[in-house]
């Protein structure tokens, strides 16, 4: 079973960075796959990923070892995911983008324009007799809400489940696109939508985690596969000291630090290697829209975007573990495939939704309590939640859900009561000592 792939990128130095600290850098390169990396306590540490592109890198070399082959999977059915992460002004964006989608040098075209074109060469250059349809979506995850970057309209769309798409976006616009000029005028319009802001670190710092979406879908007679490629450029980790954010920039940060912690969690959590039995993808809208790319059935590759300046060595050095405890995550992804419609219709339909909802609320209220069971219900439909009717994986994880939710109230229940017995003692001894005093 493959690992994810995980590479680091280390960006040129700033002129901030040059200003403060001349052309000293934190990295001692060993070879393509290694280095070491010198901490602010100046201990060191030697990391190893699969590919390591030092200051100087070329875009291109980034693309073939990093996307292409996911690219060459999506175009054959088999889902993958690219997703760049790292502090704020690392370098994310511009290796995702490049200096622009469009009217860009070749030279420093970007992960993203270069799938584009990645795509629709390996289409023309498949069998004649597949025919391909491309459709692509664009949304960010802004302040916990998903918001659809192409109808700004649609600024709270839910995520959902079922067995043909697996994790998606319902409700999203989907624009059919039939080559690579057409899909990055699109691509440009929805990257105008995204939410920017200016921030001590960063002129154009972006202020939510975007996801660029192609559902390619390959026939062949009455055989139809599906390959998802999402390509996600999050936002970056923030410390406010640094950003001097404000307001609500502040805001936006410490949604962006919340949502990436519970990335954290969930990378920790796939790398223990069994240990744990409940991921927690349902803690944020970003770990749960990534929840196929992460949990097997992709095929998945980080790009840790970092700083070499001793300027940002904490935040260097977390990226870093990041990747490096990502590493140990398996895969397995496989091609997905549909049946030809007229054999599909023949077969016995699902339930409905509310037939679906009841099936679920039933198999809970054998473990739980009716009251407990009609304030999900409730719950359920303020949020939107509505799950697979035939995956009894949904329900376990929603019962695994309520249980960790429940453990974690008890737990800060008891941490309460600790802190009240606590203060009770020292007003006792307080007391104590007043009546001797008398």
């Amino acid at each position: 079973m493959p690992n994810i792939r995980v590479c680091a990128l280390f960006r040129p130095l700033n002129t901030k960075e040059k200003s403060d600290h001349g052309d000293s850098v934190s990295i001692w390169g060993i070879d393509s796959e290694s280095f070491v990396f010198k901490d602010e306590k100046e201990e060191e540490t030697e990391f190893r990923f699969d590919r390591v592109f030092f200051q100087g890198s070329e875009q291109a070399d980034i693309y073939e070892f990093l996307a292409l082959p996911i690219v060459k999977g999506a175009v054959n059915g088999v889902n993958g995911a690219i997703i760049t992460y790292g502090q704020t002004g690392a370098g994310k964006t511009y290796s995702m983008e490049g200096p622009g989608i469009t009217n860009c040098d070749d030279k420093q075209k970007g992960i993203l324009p270069r799938v584009v074109d990645g795509l629709f060469n390996a289409i023309k250059l498949s069998d004649d007799r597949i025919k391909y349809k491309v459709k692509l979506s664009m949304v960010e995850i802004y302040m916990e809400k998903v918001r659809d970057l192409f109808d700004l309209s649609k600024d709270n769309l839910q995520i959902k489940e079922s067995k043909v798409q697996g994790i998606f976006v319902s409700g999203v616009t989907e624009i059919s696109i039939s080559d690579s000029a057409e899909a990055l005028q699109s691509l440009s319009r929805g990257i105008a939508n995204r939410a920017v802001g200016e921030t001590q670190m960063n002129m154009s710092s972006s202020r939510s985690h975007c996801l660029y979406m192609f559902l390619i879908q390959q026939e062949l007679k009455k055989e139809k596969r599906y390959g998802k490629l999402i390509l996600v450029d999050l936002a970056g980790s923030e410390k406010a000291e640094r950003t001097g954010a404000e307001g609500r920039v502040l805001e936006e940060a410490k949604t962006i630090n919340k949502s990436l912690s519970a990335l954290g969690n969930v990378i920790n959590a796939l790398s223990s290697q069994g240990k744990l039995n409940h991921i927690p993808y349902r803690d944020s809208k970003l770990t749960r829209i990534l929840q196929d790319a992460l949990g097997g059935n992709s095929q998945t590759a980080f790009l840790c975007c970092c700083s070499p300046s001793p300027a940002n060595a904490s935040e260097s050095l977390s990226t870093l573990r990041f990747g490096a405890r990502a590493k140990h995550i398996k895969a397995l992804p496989h091609v997905s495939l549909k049946e030809d419609e007229d054999t599909a219709s023949s077969e016995p339909q699902p339930p409905t939704k509310n037939e679906s909802c009841e099936r679920i609320l039933e198999k809970l209220g054998q473990r739980m309590k009716p009251e407990d069971v009609q304030l999900l219900e409730q719950l359920f439909i303020l949020e939107g939640i509505f799950f697979d009717p035939n995956s009894v994986e949904e329900v376990e994880l929603a019962y695994q859900d309520v249980t960790s939710t429940t453990i974690s109230s008890l737990q800060k229940a008891v941490e309460d009561l600790s802190t009240t017995v606590d203060e009770l003692k020292k007003e006792n001894q307080f007391l104590k000592g007043l009546i001797k005093s008398c």
